[in-house]
């Protein structure tokens, strides 16, 4: 299993990740054709630099949404502000949903800043991320 997302995408989840400093952004990604092409940003109803919780009503839109669009829901992201691109202990035990596939987004200087991960069983294993530049 491997991801596809558009390289106008990751920018805009970095953009965000941005915008919501010191605190994490969160938000939903959507695929159609199995090419991520959307994002959801969503409220980090936390506020927090460490750990995210999304805005229920918010997602429910999004969802809707989503469905409106013919796109499926293929995975959650969020950003890490200060840390690599790889699940936190938080991350883990809070991860509920063995079939989403969760994408971290990374803020520090000189690290990956895109990666993606299936977590279950409080393990992880990375996932191919395949970024399509404009043709």
């Amino acid at each position: 299993m491997s991801l596809q997302i558009e390289e106008r995408i990751v920018n805009a989840l970095l953009a965000h990740g941005r915008r919501e400093e010191p605190n994490e952004a969160c938000g939903y990604l959507a695929a159609r054709d199995g090419v991520i092409c959307r994002h959801f940003e969503l409220t980090n109803i936390d506020a927090a630099p460490d750990h995210y919780s999304m805005d229920p009503a918010e997602q429910f839109a999004a969802i809707k949404q989503m469905r409106e669009d013919g796109l499926q829901l293929v995975a959650a992201y969020h950003s890490h502000p200060e840390t690599p691109a790889r699940p936190s202990l938080e991350d883990i035990r809070l991860a509920n949903d063995p079939d989403m596939i969760y994408v971290i987004v990374s803020l520090m200087a000189g690290v990956e800043p895109i990666k993606a991960f299936k977590i279950e069983d409080n393990d992880y294993r990375d996932l191919p991320l395949h970024i399509l530049k404009k043709q």
